[in-house]
């Protein structure tokens, strides 16, 4: 049976004074993973190279990358290094990546945009999209139209296409949260055992931001799908907590999750929602 190793991390652009110290760390866990396909949330881009293509090529995939605003780049740089580099969502697939476009979501002042992409599966084409949403508490409205917004595109045309619909995003809310109300996409997150620690922005990492601390403890980071016309269900869902070396390679923690093609639900032929994404 055909199947996906999805995975979806905010990898903290290159904040905290450290990020080149964090790479090696960011690596390790990816080689550890093995994942088929990586979203990427603050993904850093410099004019001749992008954080994405480091990814690809540790893993030998393929990449894309788009530019966005969200979170803003600090400007003025915080350190040197930030110096020429911007603010991104990355894609790393072990299959060839057909297409790949930026996609305009709403946020009053500043650009955020979904990255949206066709994988060559073997089954035939997966849709990927990669996302992250505004964070504040005053934005919170803005969140949840953002977090639609991905749902529609995830959603749509998911029936005709044979492989399974994913999204890989940071929605900085967990399922329990006003802004995620009103979802119909299936959660990977289901098929994690039951005790299984689902905190991707856990107050036990040092690198958790403070101005966040009322998200602190939460599965804010989701792997979210819909079957194509072969069927998929996720069959084994988990969170990486490792620290190579002793230092977090993130602020977050990544998420993983294999879904299998050919099994599981179909979609339905009226392309009505199929099932809550709540556990």
């Amino acid at each position: 049976m055909d199947s996906i190793r999805a995975m979806t991390w905010n990898v903290w652009w290159r904040f905290g004074g450290n990020w080149r110290e964090r790479e090696p760390g960011l690596l390790d866990v990816l080689h550890r993973a093995e994942p088929d396909v990586v979203g990427i949330q603050e993904c850093w881009g410099t004019a001749d190279r992008t954080q994405a293509d480091v990814f690809a090529e540790a893993l030998d995939a393929h990449a894309a990358f788009i530019e966005v605003g969200l979170p803003p780049a600090p400007d003025p740089v915080e350190e040197e290094t930030q110096s020429g580099a911007v603010m991104g969502l990355g894609l790393v697939s072990r299959w060839p990546i057909e297409s790949a476009e930026s996609v305009e979501l709403p946020s009053d002042g500043r650009r955020n945009a979904a990255l949206v992409a066709t994988i060559a599966h073997p089954v035939g084409a997966v849709r990927v999209v990669v996302g992250a949403t505004s964070w504040e508490p005053e934005r919170i409205e803005e969140t949840a139209v953002q977090v639609q917004e991905l749902q529609r595109l995830t959603r749509d045309g998911h029936s005709l296409r044979p492989g399974p619909s994913i999204l890989l995003a940071d929605l900085n809310y967990d399922p329990t949260q006003p802004p995620l109300a009103g979802l119909h996409l299936q959660d990977a997150w289901t098929a994690a055992a039951d005790s299984a620690d689902p905190r991707t922005l856990s107050a036990t990492n040092r690198f958790a931001p403070a101005e966040c601390r009322d998200q602190y403890d939460r599965r804010i980071d989701h792997i979210l799908y819909l079957p194509g016309s072969e069927g998929a269900a996720a069959t084994r869902a988990w969170i990486v907590r490792d620290e190579p070396n002793g230092m977090p390679p993130s602020d977050h923690y990544p998420v993983l999750a294999d879904i299998a093609i050919g099994a599981g639900p179909h979609p339905r032929e009226d392309d009505a929602p199929s099932a809550s994404w709540m556990k």
